[in-house]
């Protein structure tokens, strides 16, 4: 009976698991179709502009001349001779074609990459979760920097990426792996480096063969091409001064950074060579003892930040190296390992003034060498911890065992387990840095559908005299004649709506960590169910409305007949009402002030949210409905994380767990490669009692899969 029940929860948890995966390479697939179409639907004239430089009917592959002569739109070839030798076929390709095939040929690389990086992560020791990381790494590496500018450009600079990987990977590349690096090195001179890192790391055979192949690619253009050749490796010293003004920003290399700074000349030249010098002594090193350690992911990723810092130009779109950084690992605790991939994912994800809000000059010179600060710190500094140290396996992290449903199916998550330790603060700062990002983005990206938002409006206004609940109007004209009043709602809607929340969410950090992660679920699912609102059912709230004299309170006087609305025009997505997120978080607040509070507070849980949905209607922001369909975003939170965990997200305690009095019961306490079954014999049964059981998610055993096979389950008491 016993054998059947765990059979039957680990077929349950099969399915979940399918479910996970469908999911998530749906999300990929969402997230690369999303992208190219935005490349795709630009203008013909805007479209990849530097593959139409080079392969459009007037680029310059079809000039008569050299390679590196400028056109007339000013535009001149900054790839390798080589380069050009494999590209100019493809100037009889049709233009409309190229260009999809283009971008849908640069994703699917961008898949491959992702593809090698789950596979050569080493957390990740089972197939299944493998395939489980490798469309989550997709849908990151899409959303990054780097592929956003190879996708927007039309460049090349992920082949030479796909084409070294394999070798490095490797722990002995055959003869086609190590050819294919020196044809990426062709392609990307800067890419020799990898030669010298294969040679250090024990593989002179592929490092030979690797320099063999470069020289070969790059005589076979001197013979073809030797004009080219001569301005490319002799006139412009292997193409230093091609591709734009190298003291841009999108240029993160030394060189960039000095030439940004004021330095030019001799002076400039010896700083560069010195920090290079400095940058190879201390980083390759680091890189051959990670490698040799069984981190080959994170040696070619140091090497590759290396590459970036010490090239003589290291654009945007050839510093993904830098984001293959996010495989070292960090923190002694379980909490604390995913600070730094989500620093990295930060940095090469979001620019310079959407990741940094100051205006402090140095802050901001910080900020726009951000790429280059984290490549050079990765290759030299940073302290990756090893294989052979204690803390490669992080420490064990308290969790509360599950509670069975009502439906099987409950919880959903496998096995219902629920941390109970708090959080890493830093980590938690990232993520709300990173989810108000995407919250900002997809509320501005909905797009302009004035007219339907109006007539949604006229929708509400028809049901609320229905219901005779239309009381926004008398309400937001009684506010507007009491100065007072007027003043003090504006300022309750503009300053309450971030600070509550937050300060809710600092003191359940503190006070109640098993808490705090329950409630963070609840307020997450309410607002991403609130974009969907915004996006599928566009409302213009009243102060919007045309034809009604609403007062708006808090931005002044509007001319609706103007398209830009005024001083509108600085704030997102103006029809974004329904939900009302203001009183959807104010009854969050308000529920979790009465789960936590002493008595003699609890009747702020009360007031907060009422006093809200009166001020959102009395400044003319939101109808009352809009409260309506707040407060069931809310609702639909509450529900989700219950049927997550199984357990109310009021519970502010470790959750009790009743064990049956005779015989052992055998549990399954992980979804992880450390997965064990506790012997419930010597656990206590009396009400009110707590099972908090510690695990790691990670275990030194091989690689087999015990949970695949009931007879084979590890049995450990605790």
């Amino acid at each position: 009976m016993v054998r059947a029940g765990v059979r039957r929860l680990l077929d349950i948890r099969r399915t979940r698991i399918s479910l996970a995966l469908v999911g998530l390479w749906l999300l990929a697939a969402c997230v690369a179709i999303r992208q190219a179409n935005e490349v795709l639907d630009r203008p013909q004239d805007r479209r990849l502009p530097e593959l139409d430089a080079w392969l459009g009917p007037e680029g310059v592959l079809h000039l008569p001349g050299s390679l590196y002569d400028t056109d007339s739109r000013g535009t001149t070839f900054s790839e390798t001779p080589f380069a050009g030798w494999v590209l100019r076929p493809l100037t009889k390709a049709a233009e409309n074609a190229l260009g999809v095939a283009w971008t849908i040929v640069t994703l699917l690389i961008v898949a491959a990459i992702g593809v090698l990086v789950a596979y050569a992560l080493p957390a990740l020791r089972t197939r299944r979760a493998q395939l489980l990381a490798a469309p989550l790494i997709i849908s990151l590496l899409v959303l990054s920097l780097p592929v956003r500018g190879n996708l927007s450009l039309g460049q090349m600079s992920l082949l030479p990426v796909l084409l070294a990987l394999p070798a490095m990977l490797r722990p002995a590349p055959g003869k086609p792996a190590s050819i294919a690096v020196g044809v990426a090195a062709a392609l990307h001179p800067a890419m020799l480096l990898f030669a010298v890192y294969l040679w250090m790391t024990g593989k002179q055979r592929a490092a030979a063969n690797a320099t063999a192949t470069f020289l070969a690619c790059t005589a076979l253009a001197w013979l073809t091409m030797p004009r080219d050749s001569f301005t490319y490796w002799v006139h412009h010293v292997a193409g230093a001064g091609l591709g734009g003004d190298a003291d841009a920003l999108s240029n993160q290399s030394l060189h960039g950074l000095m030439l940004r700074i004021g330095l030019s000349g001799p002076l400039e030249i010896m700083l560069v060579v010195l920090l290079s010098a400095a940058v190879l002594w201390f980083g390759m090193p680091r890189a051959v003892a990670y490698a040799k350690d069984g981190q080959a992911l994170l040696g070619v990723a140091l090497a590759g930040c290396m590459m970036v810092a010490v090239a003589p130009v290291s654009w945007q779109h050839q510093q993904l190296w830098i984001l293959l950084a996010a495989a070292g690992r960090l923190g002694a605790r379980q909490t604390d390992r995913m600070v730094w991939p989500v620093a990295v994912f930060m940095i090469m994800t979001f620019d310079s003034k959407t990741l940094i809000w100051g205006k402090l000059s140095a802050v901001r010179v910080v900020a726009d060498n951000g790429p280059l600060l984290l490549a050079v710190a990765s290759a030299c500094a940073v302290p990756f911890i090893t294989k052979a140290s204690a803390k490669w396996t992080p420490q064990a992290m308290p969790q509360g065992a599950a509670a069975q449903g009502r439906f099987s199916w409950i919880p959903a998550l496998p096995f219902g387990w629920r941390p109970l330790s708090r959080p890493n603060l830093l980590l938690e700062l990232l993520m709300i840095r990173v989810g108000y990002q995407v919250y900002s983005f997809i509320r501005a990206s909905v797009p302009d559908q004035r007219r339907v938002a109006e007539e949604h409006g006229q929708q509400i206004i028809d049901l609320e005299k229905f219901l005779h609940v239309d009381v926004e109007r008398s309400l937001n004209h009684f506010v507007a004649r009491i100065g007072w009043l007027e003043n003090g709602m504006n300022f309750f809607y503009e300053t309450f709506h971030f600070i509550v929340p937050l300060t809710i969410l600092a003191i359940l950090y503190i006070r109640k960590p098993a808490a705090y992660r329950s409630a963070r679920t609840v307020l997450s699912v309410a607002t991403v169910t609130g974009l969907v609102g915004f996006w599928l059912y566009p409302l213009a709230p009243p102060r919007l409305m045309p034809g009604y004299d609403y007062i708006d309170t808090v931005h002044g006087v509007q001319d609706l007949n103007n398209p830009n609305f005024g001083a509108l025009t600085k704030i997102s997505n103006q029809y974004a009402a329904m939900p009302s997120l203001h009183v959807g978080w104010s009854l969050w607040c308000g529920l979790m002030i009465l789960a936590i509070a002493p008595k003699g507070w609890r009747w702020l849980g009360l007031t907060y949210p009422l006093a809200t949905t009166l001020v959102v209607m009395g400044t003319a922001n939101h109808w009352i409905m809009d409260a309506v369909g707040g407060a069931a975003v809310v609702g639909l939170g509450f529900a989700v994380q219950y049927l997550l965990t199984g357990r109310s997200a009021f519970s502010v305690e470790p959750p009790a767990v009743p064990v049956p009095t005779t015989g052992p019961v055998p549990v399954q306490v992980g979804a992880g490669n450390g997965s064990a079954v506790v012997d419930n014999t010597a656990m206590s049964t009396r009400a009110g009692d707590s099972v908090v059981i510690t695990r790691s998610t990670e275990s030194k055993q091989d690689d087999s899969d015990p949970r695949d096979d009931p007879d084979k389950q590890p049995v450990s008491h605790k």
